[in-house]
């Protein structure tokens, strides 16, 4: 039986694997349990998938599921976990900002009793100033909005045991946001604080724009807060609108003092177009999910793969 899987969803990592790899055999050797490393090829586009074969030619632990196309990190997270066998499954990326050598740490304390052990970070370096305070008010704002507790200062790198994953495997979301989901998902769960290092070479898949993403997939699939707050704004601009009102008849029929023109009307329709606007975005986002959730797609589609036990 297969004590620990390590899942390790890779996008254009060619000059990280082997790194990883090595750092990843010296650590479960130390903790000497049966393993499975599972690399999981979201469509990258270089000799990412060539080095993970040549892995797999020289150990029989390695398993490795290659997409059709790039379908997105937390897609490929997914794939890892439903088709891993361990009893206990770590989650990691491959550009080793997340050291390997925690794992030792995170599975001590899940012996404790722990069914989720998250690593909490302390400092994040080789990161810019506003991807760090972006990350920083996202997590700590998502945490005010929602109804369930989802830990800030932490990313996907944490170790879960079999019966979250089977859980997860039932949670076939297709705009994901997996820590959200393991923090409802619920269980007995703690941390390790560390540093994350800065990340070892190439380049981050993760543009402003997919943390965009990301950050409406985490606040669309745990909260409604959005809606309400369209809700709530239009009764205040309603009341306002009725109160401008009232003072303008006022005005006219009573006091006979008032400047005819335009400006007011302008800005005053361009104001509340604006607002329409934008919460119409914002419900659009929501009905968006909802269409992609009803055509019931795959929510990833695997190429090629050397795991045979599904």
């Amino acid at each position: 039986m297969t004590k620990i899987s390590v899942v390790i969803p890779v996008y254009n990592e060619e000059t990280n694997i082997d790194f990883l790899y090595n750092r990843l055999i010296k650590v479960i050797a130390q903790m000497g349990l049966s393993y499975e490393l599972i690399f999981v090829n979201d469509g990258s586009k270089d000799k990412t998938i060539d080095i993970i074969k040549t892995l797999v030619e020289k150990d029989k632990q390695v398993k490795f599921i290659d997409f059709s196309r790039n379908f997105g990190h937390q897609i490929a997270v997914t794939a890892g976990l439903d088709l891993s066998l361990g009893q206990s499954v770590v989650i990691i990326d491959a550009d080793l900002q997340d050291p390997p050598e925690l794992i030792i740490q995170l599975y001590q304390k899940m012996q404790l009793g722990f069914e989720v052990v998250y690593a909490k970070r302390r400092k994040r370096e080789g990161e810019s100033f506003l991807k760090k305070i972006t990350a920083k008010w996202f997590y700590r704002i998502l945490k005010k909005i929602t109804s369930i507790e989802i830990p800030v200062d932490t990313g996907d790198f944490r170790i879960i045991d079999r019966k979250v994953v089977d859980v997860l495997k039932r949670m076939p979301e297709h705009h994901k946001f997996i820590r959200g989901q393991i923090s409802w998902i619920g269980f007995n769960q703690t941390y390790v604080e560390y540093d994350r290092e800065e990340r070892h070479s190439g380049e981050t898949g993760y543009t402003y724009w997919k943390m965009i993403k990301f950050a409406l997939d985490g606040i669309t699939a745990f909260s409604g807060f959005p809606l309400k707050l369209a809700t709530i704004s239009g009764f205040v601009i309603s009341g306002v609108a009725f109160v401008v009102l009232l003072h303008a008849l006022f005005t006219r029929l009573v006091l006979k003092d008032y400047v005819e023109g335009w400006a007011s009307i302008i800005t005053s329709i361009l104001f509340l177009g604006g607002v329409q606007l934008i919460f119409i975005g914002i419900i659009g986002e929501y009905i968006s999910r909802i269409n992609s959730e009803v055509k019931r797609r795959p929510l990833y589609i695997i190429k090629e793969t050397n795991i045979d036990n599904k």
